[in-house]
C-alpha cells in the first residue's frame, strides 16, 4: 500500500472479543481522502498480517490524526508492537458476497461457493456484518443435503486435521440446547476406561450458560496444542479439550461466535460444525444425542427425526458410521446450570457419590452403551451392563483423573461468593421447567465467562413441592451480576410452573 495510508498505531486497550475495531480521527487524511465512513469495513495491515475492521470515526483527542486505534483483538491478530504502523484501506471486492445475496434471494450455494465463502471467512476478510448474513441466510433457507455436504466439507479443508493411523477413532455428542446434560466427561472417561480411544473436542458455548469445553475447563486445562492431544490421547486413550485451540475446522468457531449473538443456530450448519470437527479429529464412529422438548433446541420427534437423518446421510457421505440417540429434552439434565455448577454434578457422578444427580448418570450410561455397541466393544444390548460396571467400580473416575492430569492437572471447580434462593410461589406439583428461560438467567448471572455463576435446579417435573420450598438458587461472582439476575426472574416469576392445589 502506498505510504501515504501508513498510520501509527495505537493500542486503546478496548476490549471487542474476536472482533477488530479500529478508530480513526474524523478529519484524518485517510478518511478525507477515502471517504471512510463509521462502521466502513476496511483492511488493516501489519506486513504480511491482515484484519477487516470495522472503522469509528472519533473527534476529540481519543487518536490523533496520524495514528490507529486499534482493539485490542486487532493488535493482537496483527501482531504489533509498541511503535508500530499499519497501512489501511478499501476490503477488496469478495466475489463470495454475491453468493450469499444469491442464497438471500432463494438461490442454491454449489460447493465452489461454499468452498470461496469458507476460504474468505477463514482468511479474516469477512466482517460480523458479512458473517451474519451469511448464517441469517442459511438459517432462513434451510440447506439441503448438497448444500450441507459441500459446506461441511469445505470448513473441513480450511482446517487442520489429524490421523490416528487407521485406528478406530470413537466420539460423542449432543446438538445442545438442554441446559445442564453434561455427559462428555463422564461417557470419555467409560470409553477411555474400557479400551476405546476418544479424542473429544468440544465447543465453547454458543447459546447456552455453558459449552463441554468451558465446564472441562474448571476441571482442567483445555487449550491443547495437537501434539499435547495426541500426546494425552496415546498415553491415557482420551482427552476433552477445546476444538478452536486445534485448529479443527476454525471456521466454524469464527460462525459460532455470531451465531452466539444472533442466538441463531440454523440446522444445516449445526449439521456441518458438528460433522466437520468429528471428520477433522479423526473420528470414525460417532454417537449424536438429540434432546427433545417444548423449550429444548429440538421441539418436537418430527423435527428430531429429520436432523438425525440428516446427521446420519452427512456422516455416512464421509464413511462416518452414526449412531443417533433421542432422548428426553422436557426438562434439565442434572441440576448445575453453568461451567462450574454442571462440573460438580459431573464430578459426583464420577465418584459415585450417593446424592449425584441420577438423571445425568442415567443418561451418560446410556450414551456410553450406545458407544459402546456402535464400536463392537460390547455386543448389541450388552452396552449399559458393561458401561455400568465400569462406572460402579471406580475405573472411569480413575480414568478421568488420569486424563486430567495428562491435560496439564486436575483443578477444583469454583464457588460463587453470591447467591439467592428462589422458593415456590405456592404448593403444588412441579408441572413445567421453562429449558430456555433458565439459560438465559444462568447467563444474566454471568455464566459462562463467570465460570463459578449460573443456577442450580432443586425440583423436577411431577415432584410435589410446598409454599416456600427452594425450586432453584442463582449464583453469581459479584453482588450486581446477582442483582440483574433477580430482575429477571421477578419478571419471568413462573420459569418453574406449579400445580395450583
Amino acid at each position: 500500500m502506498a505510504a501515504g495510508y501508513h498510520l501509527k498505531a495505537r493500542r486503546l486497550g478496548i476490549e471487542t472479543p474476536n472482533e477488530a475495531h479500529i478508530f480513526m480521527h474524523k478529519d484524518c487524511h485517510v478518511c478525507r481522502a477515502e471517504g471512510f465512513a463509521a462502521r466502513t469495513s476496511i483492511v488493516v495491515t501489519n506486513g504480511q498480517r491482515s484484519v477487516v475492521a470495522t472503522l469509528y470515526p472519533v473527534t476529540g483527542g481519543l487518536v490523533g490524526h496520524d495514528e490507529a486505534g486499534l482493539s485490542e483483538w486487532a493488535w493482537k491478530e496483527l501482531g504489533l508492537d509498541e511503535g508500530a504502523s499499519v497501512s489501511v484501506g478499501h476490503t477488496p471486492p469478495l466475489e463470495s458476497l454475491s453468493q450469499i445475496r444469491g442464497k438471500v434471494h432463494g438461490q442454491k450455494l454449489d460447493a465452489l461457493s461454499l468452498r470461496q465463502i469458507i476460504t474468505d471467512i477463514a482468511g479474516g476478510r469477512y466482517s460480523g456484518i458479512h458473517l451474519s448474513a451469511f448464517i441469517t441466510a442459511c438459517a432462513a433457507r434451510a440447506l439441503d443435503y448438497e448444500e450441507i455436504h459441500g459446506l461441511t466439507r469445505a470448513m473441513i479443508d480450511v482446517g487442520e486435521h489429524i490421523s490416528w493411523g487407521g485406528r478406530m477413532i470413537v466420539d460423542k455428542h449432543s446438538v445442545g440446547g438442554l441446559p445442564g446434560n453434561r455427559t462428555t466427561p463422564i461417557v470419555v472417561a467409560i470409553a477411555a476406561a474400557c479400551g476405546l480411544t476418544i479424542p473429544k473436542t468440544s465447543s465453547r458455548a454458543i447459546t447456552s450458560p455453558a459449552g463441554t469445553a468451558d465446564t472441562m475447563e474448571t476441571m482442567a486445562p483445555v487449550e491443547l496444542d495437537l501434539a499435547t492431544m495426541r500426546r494425552v490421547v496415546e498415553s491415557e486413550g482420551g482427552c476433552i479439550t477445546w476444538g478452536a485451540a486445534m485448529g479443527f475446522s476454525p471456521t466454524d468457531d469464527i460462525l459460532i461466535r455470531v451465531e452466539r449473538v444472533l442466538d441463531l443456530d440454523g440446522e444445516g450448519q449445526l449439521v456441518a460444525s458438528i460433522l466437520s470437527k468429528k471428520l477433522a479429529a479423526g473420528a470414525t464412529h460417532l454417537v449424536l444425542d438429540v434432546p427433545v422438548g417444548p423449550t429444548a433446541k429440538v421441539r418436537s420427534y418430527e423435527s428430531a427425526q429429520l436432523l438425525a437423518q440428516s446427521l446420519l446421510d452427512i456422516g455416512r457421505s464421509f464413511g462416518l458410521q452414526t449412531k443417533v440417540v433421542m432422548s428426553d429434552g422436557s426438562q434439565p439434565v442434572g441440576r448445575g446450570i453453568g461451567p462450574a455448577l454442571e462440573a460438580h454434578d459431573v464430578l459426583a457422578v464420577l465418584r459415585g457419590d450417593t446424592m449425584a444427580p441420577a438423571d445425568l448418570k442415567e443418561h451418560a450410561l446410556g450414551i456410553s452403551a450406545a458407544l459402546l455397541e456402535l464400536s463392537g466393544k460390547a455386543e448389541e444390548g450388552h452396552g449399559l451392563s458393561l458401561a455400568a460396571d465400569c462406572l460402579s467400580s471406580g475405573r472411569a473416575w480413575t480414568k478421568f483423573q488420569r486424563i486430567c492430569d495428562a491435560q496439564g492437572g486436575m483443578r477444583t471447580p469454583p464457588v460463587a461468593s453470591h447467591l439467592r434462593v428462589i422458593g415456590a410461589r405456592h404448593s403444588g406439583l412441579v408441572e413445567r421447567i421453562d429449558s430456555r428461560r433458565l439459560s438465559r438467567l444462568a447467563k444474566l448471572a454471568g455464566a459462562p465467562d463467570a465460570k463459578a455463576a449460573g443456577v442450580e435446579l432443586h425440583v423436577r417435573l411431577g415432584t410435589p413441592v410446598s409454599r416456600g420450598q427452594p425450586a432453584y438458587t442463582i449464583f453469581a461472582e459479584s453482588p450486581g451480576e446477582l442483582d440483574y439476575a433477580m430482575s429477571y426472574v421477578e419478571a419471568n416469576p413462573d420459569i418453574v410452573g406449579l400445580t395450583l392445589t
